[in-house]
């Protein structure tokens, strides 16, 4: 029925064109999978700080797990911040929380009608905003000392409108320790950091638990209403800075850590699924064509001698492809401080990341954009 030798050929071709995949992305110059974007405050103490300069704005819902120690670490960056919560509806006590730490809480009312929560809530908060500089910070994010005062330093020393932290995620249990790291890993081939920083590249992409951005150039490309639908606000908002000429930095960082734990499988899958289909821009042919890609470096590459055990030259595009896939991965391995041994689930991570992307394509043709913090945003909505 099935012809062996097209089926071996076909195997081998998608197996070279994994190993093809894998080369390249070694060789880009821009260098996606390396982890030399970094920031970290100097080693003397930076309490005496003067930060009159910034104001930050945490949108917050339903985050008293959280708020606490966000808002202890956050105080300890020096003197001077304005610090705002903004409370979106919470029916925890993240309100009550927060002023018990120190912050104004601004008292967030429903978003209306094509806002997401979180745009809402940092809209509402801009209105009070009167510095020259504003930290978008997520609730769950944890700074360590100095760490504003360093991306106040680089924003001004390299005239960066908008400067960026990926928050190093939580590593405490096998499923973190599984999926974050590749999560950034991926995160970097699809945004990579090189590009990002090259004010010459049209490649915009923040993460937006930590964004330092110049309050002028927020509302000169419209703040938050400009993007107020948008699901994937941070890299929306960085390529509005950098496409009106401004220059931003996209980077990692010890010093801003997330507290969000993902202690199931299940946790992650829900916050992949959120937004992935909208990575690739609800486009059925770039997600057949992601699918292929992944299936050819992760399987057919790596694995082809199950397909052609006879063949001497599988074994050899084999060996290459675990070679390459490990020179590719070992970077963000090292930064994170894990064994080089997680090289070798990298394949069924992949292939779990890809079903996540495609309960995100499933979802949005059922009708839903995406669900976050009880809220459904709808996919067949005009905005």
């Amino acid at each position: 029925m099935f012809n062996p030798s097209l089926i071996g050929l076909l195997g081998f071709v998608l197996g070279a064109f994994g190993v093809f995949g894998w080369s390249l992305i070694l060789l880009l110059p821009w260098r996606p999978t390396s982890t030399h974007e970094q920031i970290e405050p100097e080693q003397s103490s930076h309490s005496a700080s003067n930060l009159k300069d910034v104001t930050v704005l945490i949108p917050a819902r339903n985050e008293a797990e959280f708020i606490r120690h966000t808002l202890e670490a956050v105080h300890a960056q020096g003197t001077g911040l304005k610090i705002f919560v903004i409370d979106d509806q919470s029916t925890d006590q993240t309100a009550l929380l927060a002023r018990a730490n120190g912050a104004q809480v601004i008292s967030g009312v429903a978003p209306p009608v094509g806002w997401s929560g979180k745009l809402w809530a940092l809209e509402q908060g801009l209105r009070e905003v009167r510095t020259a500089y504003t930290l978008l910070l997520d609730a769950d994010i944890a700074l360590s000392p100095g760490i504003i005062a360093a991306l106040l330093d680089k924003a001004t020393k390299e005239q960066c409108s908008l400067v960026s932290i990926m928050a190093a995620p939580p590593l405490n249990n096998l499923v973190e320790r599984s999926f974050m790291p590749a999560f950034i890993f991926f995160f970097k081939l699809l945004y990579p950091f090189g590009l990002t920083n090259k004010p010459a590249s049209s490649m915009a992409a923040a993460a937006g638990g930590c964004i330092l951005v110049e309050t002028k150039a927020l509302r000169a490309v419209g703040a938050f209403a400009s993007l107020h639908n948008a699901l994937i606000d941070d890299c929306t908002l960085a390529a509005r800075i950098k496409h009106a000429g401004n220059k931003i930095w996209l980077g990692l960082s010890h010093s801003v850590r997330s507290q969000r734990g993902y202690p199931r499988l299940e946790t992650v899958w829900e916050m992949v699924s959120r937004t992935a289909y909208t990575q690739l821009n609800y486009s059925l042919p770039l997600l057949i064509l992601c699918t292929v890609i992944m299936i050819s470096m992760f399987w057919f590459g790596p694995f082809l001698f199950l397909l052609l055990p006879d063949d001497q030259k599988a074994y050899m595009l084999c060996a290459a492809a675990w070679l390459v896939m490990y020179l590719a991965y070992r970077p963000t391995l090292a930064y994170f401080h894990c064994s080089p041994i997680w090289v070798f689930a990298l394949p069924v991570i992949g292939t779990l990341y890809l079903a996540m992307t495609w309960t995100s394509a499933i979802r949005y043709w059922r009708g839903e954009r995406a669900r976050w913090k009880d809220r459904r945003y709808e996919s067949k909505t005009d905005y």
